[in-house]
């Protein structure tokens, strides 16, 4: 059933639902439930079930699984925010004595930590948390397997550690403090770590026939950090808009920011997949996407969000495997962003402006690449090629008369306008590079000089 929502056209809607439809039916799963939201404004939702009538809403819970280490991420990125703790600060800082400490926050943050991928023993899954009642359960005797910061190894027992990690700076269950930090003010009233009515049940498929049996549902005790949460399409596309536009309440945008930028120093426009602050990054032909996808025996979870499009999409199926619902959620996006593109703001001049900024806006020259300084509707600056590609950023303004760039090449870097005694602008510094007026300007302080007799014929 799908939920008729006016924001998009007829023709939208039945190529939305037909997508599940197929998904619903190839991947055999006992039901499938999947929205879109634009602007973080639900505009449609639809289900799929085996049982006529009786199709699931963006109200039912599903369980998400790895979808959790993004709200747990949030959690640590919030201690971080507060001056708690430094992301570069080994574990051992703040967590002694777990055998994993020497591994950074940000490292655990992003899986490059080198822990495992698992927990030692039974799977932990499909066993009681009970069984695994210490840290030193979840991690074993030998927690490593990779040199630590080398390489991205997906590793849940890192976000277990995280999660200690919450409960010991702030006192609290994880449960608890998730609760009171990010669901209550975000409003994400039907996200819960136990199962709350209406809630669909968790099913195991037979590969060769079309019969199921049910599948255990475990309270995963330590490891819950990294895959306990239940929850709902509704609440997960509104937790999508939160991870681009950031809620002060929560976490601000530079930060949300900041956990979707790619973790390791990766040139722009050579990967199709990396992994930023416990957010899963997707390249693809209209821009990047980010969200994250997850798993437990019974259910299959996959959220992404567009910035450029202002869209999120999810999708949840209630088996242990069958339908790609990361590969789905993408084609949700595809299909509103391809048929409905997003409308424009009208544009508007700025309410004001500093004319101490507005005289920076223009070309500028790196030697002799040219590029353009413009202002923002933020207050902030970007600088980049005139045309053509070529090494671009954005910046955001420091409230000293400087900016830090956002993104691309200098991402980090920090932009200032260096005036003479006069107060008149001799040139741009950024990350140490000169900026002139002209080419080579004989004004400006080029590195290595310019040559005296100028520019000239051969």
């Amino acid at each position: 059933m799908t939920t008729p929502r006016e924001e998009l056209l007829p023709s939208t809607r039945r190529a939305l639902l037909h997508r599940i439809a197929t998904a619903q039916t190839e991947g055999r799963s006992p039901s499938l439930v999947a929205a879109v939201a634009r602007d973080g404004e639900l505009v449609w939702a639809g289900g799929r079930s085996m049982v006529d009538g009786h199709e699931p809403d963006e109200d039912v819970q599903y369980r998400i699984g790895s979808i959790t280490k993004t709200f747990t991420a949030v959690l640590v990125m919030r201690l971080r925010d507060e001056g708690v703790l430094d992301l570069g600060d080994p574990l051992e800082k703040h967590l002694p004595g777990t055998g994993a400490g020497e591994a950074t926050i940000a490292e655990l943050l992003a899986h490059t930590g080198g822990l495992a991928a698992e927990t030692p023993g039974e799977w932990w899954e499909r066993t009681p948390g009970t069984t695994r009642p210490e840290l030193a359960d979840i991690l074993g005797e030998e927690p490593f397997k990779h040199p630590v910061g080398r390489r991205h190894h997906y590793s849940n027992p890192g976000y277990t550690l995280l999660g200690s990690l919450v409960e010991a700076l702030r006192g609290a269950p994880w449960e608890d403090v998730l609760h009171r930090e990010v669901l209550e003010p975000l409003g994400l009233n039907r996200t819960s770590a136990q199962p709350q009515a209406p809630h669909a049940g968790g099913w195991a498929v037979h590969p060769w026939a079309d019969v199921m049996m049910p599948e255990p549902v475990e309270d995963l005790g330590l490891m819950a950090p990294a895959g306990q949460l239940w929850s709902t399409t509704a609440d997960l596309v509104r937790f999508g808009h939160f991870l681009v536009k950031g809620d002060d309440r929560v976490l601000g945008a530079d930060s949300v920011r900041e956990m979707r930028t790619p973790s390791a120093p990766l040139p722009t426009g050579e990967w199709d997949r990396a992994y930023g602050l416990g957010v899963d990054l997707l390249r693809w032909e209209r821009g990047s996407l980010a969200g994250h996808g997850g798993s437990l025996p019974g259910f299959l979870a996959a959220l992404w969000v567009s910035e450029a499009d202002g869209l999120a999409a999810v999708a949840l199926a209630n088996c242990t495997s069958g339908p790609p619902v990361a590969a789905l959620a993408v084609d949700l996006v595809k299909i509103v962003a391809d048929a409905e593109p997003r409308i424009p703001e009208p544009w508007r001049p700025l309410p004001e402006v500093d004319q101490k900024v507005l005289e920076l806006a223009g070309p500028w020259y790196w030697g002799t690449q040219v590029l353009v300084l413009r202002l923002t509707a933020d207050g902030g600056v970007e600088l980049g090629p005139l045309s053509g590609a070529g090494r671009s950023a954005q910046f955001r303004p420091n409230g000293d008369g400087t900016w830090t760039g956002l993104n691309g090449y200098y991402a980090g870097e920090l932009l200032k306008a260096v005036r003479r005694p006069d107060g008149s602008v001799s040139h741009l510094d950024v990350g140490s590079f000169v900026f002139a007026r002209k080419p080579y300007d004989e004004g400006a302080p080029i590195p290595g000089g310019v040559d005296a007799q100028g520019w000239r014929g051969f």
